[in-house]
């Protein structure tokens, strides 16, 4: 452990050497911590501010991205006269600036298979800024080799999520998400949009696990995914545990492709009235719902955050699924069935809504 604090140091953190649970053992166990930031945009930008303020030592910083103004919007770590910068050596100024103390070690390269093993080892702690599901998977499956926990952050639009995988032995990413979604489901925020203030509130989230592990304090994200709503304001935890028949690392282009089970409006309503314990899943979007719905319908996920909410979906039941006309539903039902993870059949709703006005309740409004 590094030596003791100096004054300005402690003048610095004095807030934290006045909590019991940090005080100055934890104080110079943050100082004497690495972590690690994959990216330095929406989500990097908050956690890379907070964990300088907090006096972690060493902080490595991986973007290959130059600032662009449209990230300026929700990249706050970044400014108007750094447009056209690295973005890792924007980020890396800024929080030096903001603590003088800390090692900074900013890398202008993009995380892959070929690099990722030698860099991630040199740190104590991963954080995921990033935006790509292939990115995360390198994360997860190097992070596992290496025994270091990493903390993931999702958002899109209003939505975000936290969990911290590989965590003292606990599940990993490839048990909540067993394997890549198809390019269909998987947006970036650029295509989809997000709201400005929506990484700062799932960052800080992020930076908090971080300091958590470092002072072995509180209780961590292990085996949890956080949710968050910002236009409702809800906050919900879900539940889950290693999954022992999910993929080997680096075995996703073997996986077995399921064959898209579909069945028709008529008879889906002639197995429900003869008792099917099914779930109705609609994969339209919010203002779809708002023009009509199925009756009996048990969840609504837009197919684009399908990938990130598979875990509020039951395990143990057959689920079908639906959407305007059946494209995007069968994109989803594929994608379902693929995983592995249920007991019972995934099937598409053939034609959606509009076969269901045709040949079950023409009082559904086709649009």
């Amino acid at each position: 452990m590094d030596v003791p604090l100096d004054g300005n140091e402690i003048t610095r953190y004095s807030r934290h050497l006045n909590l019991p649970q940090v005080g100055l053992e934890g104080q110079l166990k943050l100082k004497d911590a690495s972590i690690v930031v994959v990216g330095a945009g929406g989500l990097g930008s908050p956690v890379l501010l907070y964990l300088a303020a907090v006096g972690v030592g060493r902080i490595g910083i991986i973007d290959n991205d130059v600032v662009e103004l449209s990230n300026l919007q929700r990249q706050i770590i970044h400014s108007n006269s750094r447009i056209g910068e690295s973005k890792a050596e924007s980020a890396a100024s800024r929080i030096s600036d903001l603590n003088p103390r800390i090692e900074v070690i900013p890398m202008n390269i993009r995380l892959n298979n070929e690099n990722a093993l030698e860099i991630l080892r040199e740190f104590d702690v991963v954080i995921d800024g990033t935006d790509n599901f292939e990115t995360r998977y390198i994360i997860g499956d190097i992070c596992e080799e290496l025994g270091i926990p990493w903390i993931f952050g999702s958002i899109h639009r209003f939505d975000g999520q936290v969990s911290t995988f590989n965590y003292k032995n606990g599940p990993n990413y490839r048990d909540l998400f067993p394997s890549p979604p198809p390019l269909e489901l998987a947006p970036n925020c650029e295509e989809a949009g997000v709201l400005g203030v929506l990484p700062g509130m799932i960052g800080a989230i992020q930076a908090t696990e971080s300091i958590k592990i470092i002072l072995e304090i509180g209780e961590v994200l292990r085996g949890k995914l956080l949710t968050l709503d910002a236009l409702t304001m809800e906050m919900r935890i879900l539940k889950f545990s290693a999954n022992s028949n999910r993929p080997n690392v680096g075995q996703d282009e073997n996986r077995v492709v399921f064959d898209m089970l579909e069945i028709s409006p008529v008879e889906y309503q002639n197995k429900k009235n003869n008792g099917w314990d099914t779930f109705l899943l609609d994969v339209r979007r919010a203002d779809e719902e708002e023009i009509t719905r199925i009756s009996g319908t048990d969840l609504r996920i837009e197919h684009l955050l399908i990938p990130d909410r598979v875990s509020e979906l039951p395990k143990d039941k057959d689920i079908v699924v639906y959407c305007r006309s059946g494209f995007r539903s069968a994109a989803v039902t594929r994608f379902l069935s693929e995983l592995g993870i249920f007991s019972g059949n995934i099937y598409n709703l053939r034609g959606g809504i509009h076969e269901w006005s045709d040949t079950v309740d023409n009082n559904i409004i086709k649009y």
